[in-house]
């Protein structure tokens, strides 16, 4: 029976791997504002892969580089190794195949090269019928090794072909080979080649050169940028090998506007990962091109369009088999409903896809395990369509591609985005609570909610949503319309509470000053009382109070530790009280470790100040040196507990408002500091400036020494514990 038991569990962990092993690279996940993979239900599920045998064609498909669809679900797959396009119904059967052709020349025989790119236009042309236009369809082929583009309509009859534009377009020795194009309502070509680095080339309908239009930004090394000032006109033009990288794909849009994507060269990658965090365009890897080439993509996500964000980790996010790291490398882009648009990461073999405010919506694929490829793992994506609702992706090694259905959580997650797209806040709303009862990890849907409640007028839920996604800007722009309607409601509470803050801050300098003037003149020894209110005094006179701080004995150690445990309170206050725009994450600290942070470079200072002071005459003590440096913080708790409360009241525009005062605060403090060294030691200003140079560096030393001590006691310490331990087993 003992036995009977232990194999069935055997069986079943064996079945529990078996199946994980199998459904591993199905995991649909998105990303938080950490980077952290979280899990997310399927959006879009495997239905069907379709290889060449499936089709029905003799010779199989070999490396597809490109799939399209028209708005009859017929898709279009570009055969460069076959030279040859083939065209498929809506339920993937074979229609027919474009290859040769009799040119406009009356060539016979003629025929595509290497065709990497296909696009199918569709619109309406005028015409002589008695409507005076009819509906069109056309079907554009990237004729790649011979550097044309040809065009064909519906059925795959020849109409024209546009050759390489005029030689003077091109600098010397460059190649034009189109892999990509995409066509505009009003038939602007733009075409995307591997060898131009100047952007996306745009014609005409009748194939006339208009211009390059997107071009991205070279890199250079801080070597080139210093050679290049040395360098002249006809040296830098001779020397020039930093240029733009190509793009290798490009769609278009219902509006006109382009999307372009590039696999970042080696020189490149740097940029391209800093692109990944900080969201800039200059060197992003997916991109949204206007007809005047301004890079006009919305980067609102926690990380930019570009694909996979754990590129540093070794195991891919989501992944049992995955051993890369770097950035994606994105080959394709597709459109899909409701503004959102879908890319596939070529290394990963994963598709990622984005609303159109660039939040990530979900992420799932993967290349095969070590059983072999199962459906929806791909071993080389090279493009990327949608078909309706489906989605369909291309795999180069499998010569096949996966259709892939959208599954209940997918449909809800587009009408939610439709819904919000149409300004039906309401039924929007219903939504993406319903999305987050399916997903609740999911950080793009609260933020949606956010913008369906603004949008409502309810601003105060609005930033409860903004604040549980870390959306800080939503939050300032809901928070600042809130603000708005308190004021409005409580203009006597907001005049009266400012008026009654202020009258209190100068009723405190009012008292101080009184207790400072009394005890000047008092001529007994000085109370706690007295030695904490001088600070008032110190701040706005620092010479002659440093001077009486020393002399007349205005202060002493206890007065210095209140005003340096005052300092720790008002940072632990604003490590942990700040407003949401100005701490989203919700960091805290604890009062010990603002202790520490102060205390340390502290002591430090008084430490290597007054050893240097000592060997150059300095007159003050270690002791008058600390309570001189402790009283020189007086400013800190008495702007930053002001500020931390402003937080409350400002917007991410105003911000600027509470970084001058602290940036005030810091310079008070460095400003006393200055003067309490030069008092103290009775320097001159020159002698006083290089004595603060010299304390610095001497800080420096201090540090160094001690982490050499430190490390060398703990090299004695294991030593001594080896020793022991050998004791230990030879007795």
């Amino acid at each position: 029976m003992k036995k009977v038991i232990i194999s069935r569990i055997a069986l079943i962990c064996c079945l529990v791997m078996v199946l994980s092993t199998l459904f591993a690279s199905a995991t649909t996940y998105t990303y938080s504002i950490d980077g952290d993979a979280l899990v997310s239900p399927d959006a879009y599920t495997p239905h069907k892969t379709i290889d060449s045998s499936a089709i029905g064609l003799e010779v199989p498909l070999s490396s597809p580089s490109d799939i399209k669809t028209d708005n009859d679900g017929n898709v279009y797959i570009a055969d460069p190794d076959n030279n040859r396009i083939i065209v498929l119904d809506r339920y993937y059967n074979f229609k027919f195949e474009i290859s040769k052709f009799t040119n406009m020349n009356g060539i016979a025989g003629d025929g595509l090269k290497g065709c990497q790119g296909v696009f199918v236009w569709e619109g309406i042309e005028t015409d002589d019928t008695d409507d005076g236009y009819t509906n069109a369809k056309y079907i554009y082929v990237a004729d790649t090794d011979n550097m044309r583009i040809v065009i064909f309509d519906e059925n795959g009859n020849y109409i024209r072909h546009i050759d390489k534009p005029a030689s003077d377009v091109f600098e010397e020795g460059e190649i034009y080979k189109p892999e990509a194009i995409a066509v505009s309502s009003s038939k602007r070509i733009y075409v995307v080649s591997g060898q131009l680095y100047q952007g996306v080339m745009t014609l005409n309908d009748d194939g006339e050169f208009c211009g390059y239009i997107g071009a991205t930004k070279a890199v250079y090394s801080l070597f080139d940028i210093i050679w290049r000032n040395f360098q002249t006109q006809e040296q830098r033009e001779g020397t020039e090998t930093n240029v733009s990288s190509p793009f290798n794909n490009i769609v278009i849009d219902d509006d006109g506007f382009l999307w372009v994507t590039k696999v970042p060269p080696a020189d490149e990658t740097d940029s391209a990962t800093a692109a990944l965090r900080n969201k800039t365009g200059d060197y992003a890897t997916v991109k949204k091109i206007s007809t005047s080439g301004d890079d006009i993509m919305k980067r609102n996500g926690f990380f930019a369009p570009m694909g996979e964000v754990a590129i540093n980790v070794r195991s891919s996010a989501m992944s049992s088999f995955g051993q890369t790291t770097g950035i994606s490398d994105i080959v394709s882009i597709a459109m899909g409903d409701e503004g959102t648009n879908s890319i596939i990461d070529e290394k990963r073999s994963k598709v990622y896809t984005y609303n159109e405010q660039g939040d990530l919506l979900f992420a799932f694929g993967d290349k095969p395990g070590n059983n072999g490829a199962q459906i929806g793992e791909f071993n080389k994506v090279s493009s990327i369509t949608y078909q309706g609702e489906d989605m369909i992706v291309l795999d180069a090694h499998t010569n096949s591609f996966t259709v892939f259905r959208r599954t209940d959580y997918g449909k809800l997650l587009m009408t939610a985005i439709e819904h919000n797209n149409d300004r039906k806040f309401s039924l929007s709303i219903d939504d993406w609570k319903e999305v987050l009862k399916r997903n609740n990890n999911f950080d793009a849907a609260y933020i949606a909610l956010g913008d369906a409640y603004y949008r409502n007028g309810e601003y105060e839920i609005a930033m409860d949503y903004y604040e549980v996604a870390y959306d800080t800007v939503g939050y300032s722009a809901a928070f600042k319309l809130w603000r708005k309607g308190f004021v409005e409601k409580n203009i006597i509470w907001v005049i009266i509470v400012p008026v009654a803050v202020l009258f209190l801050i100068g009723w405190l300098f009012k008292t101080a000053a009184k207790i400072n003037a009394k005890a000047a003149i008092s001529g007994r020894r000085k109370t706690f009382k007295e030695e904490f209110f001088y600070a008032f005094h110190l701040i706005f006179h620092p010479f002659d109070g440093f001077w009486d701080l020393k002399h007349e004995k205005r202060g002493s150690l206890r007065g210095a530790f209140a005003w340096l445990g005052l300092a720790v309170l008002a940072f632990t206050y604003q490590a942990v009280g700040q407003a949401f725009i100005f701490n989203p994450r919700g960091s805290m600290s604890s009062v010990i470790m603002q202790l520490s942070s102060l205390l340390v470079p502290l002591i430090l200072w008084a430490a290597a100040n007054w050893c240097l002071t000592t060997l150059f005459n300095g007159e003050g003590s270690f002791k008058d040196v600390f309570i001189a440096s402790c009283y020189s913080l007086a400013p800190i708790p008495l702007i930053i507990f002001i500020t931390t409360l402003l937080t409350y009241c400002v917007t991410d525009t105003e911000a600027t408002f509470i970084t001058l005062i602290t940036s005030v605060c810091y310079v008070w403090l460095g400003l006393l500091l200055f003067c309490s060294t030069m008092v103290t030691h009775d320097y001159s200003l020159g002698k006083n400036t290089l004595t603060i140079l010299g304390t610095i560096a001497g800080m420096a030393i201090i540090m160094f020494i001690c982490a050499l001590f430190t490390g060398l006691f703990a090299k004695m310490a294991s030593f001594i514990n080896n020793i022991i331990t050998e004791i230990q087993y030879r007795s």
